[in-house]
């Protein structure tokens, strides 16, 4: 039996050029939200386990990682559930914790605990990581960061048009403008006001879920997942129409090109929707839409998108998807209407926005979008030469920490050729070495890495070199 060490699957490791990656994303990410107005806050890695469940429908409770009982926790197991291999029944009984597999639930949560000290409407935004038992593939994983961003305690549409603009301002940035991608954006209201238009309310659920499908298997597969459940000719023909109008929109548009698109579309489903709820969907969209127009996009590629069903658990208003071509979806979020109610604070409108880190850095990966960190790592080596050199070093050390220069010594006197492949592997530019000579000068022997030049330098024109 090996006994090579492993993580599990679907969890990943990450080198110091890793992360140095993915805190550009955070930061990155971070400054826009705090330019918006949003505070940060952090929550558990584990909540009590009936927090979690029933909050994003059953797909999402099959999702979430348990945490077992401390101690003797078969001692309290629920023996009818074990005798009848009833494993939902035994978790109850032996696991009361679990790991939250998204942040908004927990953000509800807090919500409800603290909303005696929030000022409402509240911008929150949090960075951590969530747990998932999914199935592990390229771009989805078991452990991965969310970047969240809500306002909660406001229905106003204009926070809608804020977290699209925060989205544009991510990967204007992220991207540097050659990365093309889409931000879809459809309404529950507008889904509901379809399913109402074809007399079909009690399938709601299964006729979106089939909706969703689209982009996977094409407008002929979703009307044979429609003839499934049974619907009529005549509702699977209007279905149909709306499906069809989706999938002409495809195509390279000018930003004042999309958005006329967008509303002429928007047109054209309210003069099919007889619906008090979709004609509302469609007057919400419209509101975002304009606004967007007027203050202007700057590279993402908007478009509206009647079969974007994301979400269904809890969002109640907007749908929001961003997806970039032949990759999943890198940032979704919407609008919900009672999320906090679950936990005893009714009525309180939401609206928030969710980047995915981890798909992210893939994406920005693949296409060479990263820029180079040279700041990250060590800077300056001073080489040690023994004990005397050392202890002349080691002032002059810590002065370039005190500038913000990140810089080191090598520990031991070893050989010159051992610290020379040191600081070649770690990719140190300046490389200080002190001997008699330079003790002796107050100039030090400052030699460039990359060009190979050697220079004698006193420390202030080291500092100013390196800075």
């Amino acid at each position: 039996m090996s006994n090579k060490p492993s993580i599990p699957k679907g969890t990943r490791d990450f080198s110091p050029i890793e992360m140095a990656r993915r805190n550009y994303i955070f930061d990155t990410i971070k400054n826009v939200y705090k330019k918006y107005g949003f505070q940060q806050i952090e929550t558990p890695a584990m909540e009590n386990l009936k927090t979690l469940v029933g909050t994003g429908g059953e797909e999402s409770d099959k999702l979430i990682f348990k945490i077992l009982n401390s101690g003797d926790y078969l001692s309290k197991a629920d023996e009818k559930a074990i005798a009848d291999k009833n494993s939902t029944g035994l978790t109850r009984s032996i696991a009361e914790k679990a790991l939250r597999y998204d942040l908004t639930v927990p953000f509800a949560r807090y919500v409800v605990q603290n909303q005696n000290d929030i000022t409402f409407p509240f911008r929150r935004f949090q960075i951590q990581p969530v747990w998932r038992a999914d199935r592990p593939q390229k771009g989805r994983y078991r452990e991965f960061y969310q970047c969240d961003a809500d306002i909660i305690g406001s229905d106003s549409l204009l926070n809608e048009v804020d977290l699209i603009k925060i989205i544009d301002d991510v990967f204007s940035e992220l991207f540097q403008g050659k990365l093309k991608y889409t931000v879809s954006i459809n309404n529950r209201k507008i889904l509901a006001g379809i399913v109402e238009s074809i007399g079909e309310q009690d399938k709601f659920e299964q006729i979106v879920v089939a909706i969703d499908k689209f982009d996977k298997i094409d407008a002929i597969g979703v009307v044979q997942e429609l003839k499934k459940l049974n619907i009529s000719d005549s509702g699977i023909f209007t279905l149909s129409e709306i499906l069809l109008s989706k999938e002409s929109s495809t195509g390279l548009f000018t930003i004042e090109e999309l958005f006329n698109k967008n509303k002429e579309e928007l047109k054209s489903l309210n003069s099919r929707i007889n619906s008090v709820n979709g004609q509302k969907g469609i007057e919400e969209l419209e509101f975002v839409f304009d606004k967007l127009k007027q203050l202007g996009i700057k590279t993402a590629n908007i478009k509206f998108d009647p079969t974007l069903a994301r979400g269904l658990g809890y969002y109640t208003g907007t749908i929001i998807e961003v997806k970039i071509d032949n990759f999943p979806s890198i940032t979704g979020g919407g609008r919900y209407d009672d999320l906090t109610g679950k936990f005893g604070l009714k009525d309180v409108s939401g609206v928030g926005i969710s980047f995915g880190a981890d798909r992210i850095y893939d994406v920005l990966l693949d296409n060479d979008l990263y820029p180079e960190f040279k700041g990250d790592s060590t800077q300056v080596l001073f080489i040690n030469f023994g004990k005397a050199e050392q202890n002349y070093c080691l002032p002059l050390l810590f002065q370039l920490r005190d500038n913000g220069i990140n810089s080191e010594i090598y520990p031991n006197a070893a050989k010159m050729k051992k610290q020379m492949t040191f600081a070649n592997n770690k990719g140190i530019k300046y490389v200080v070495l002190v001997g008699s000579n330079e003790m002796e000068s107050g100039k030090l022997t400052v030699k460039n890495m990359e060009s190979g030049e050697q220079e004698n330098l006193t420390i202030e024109e080291l500092i100013n070199k390196v800075k």
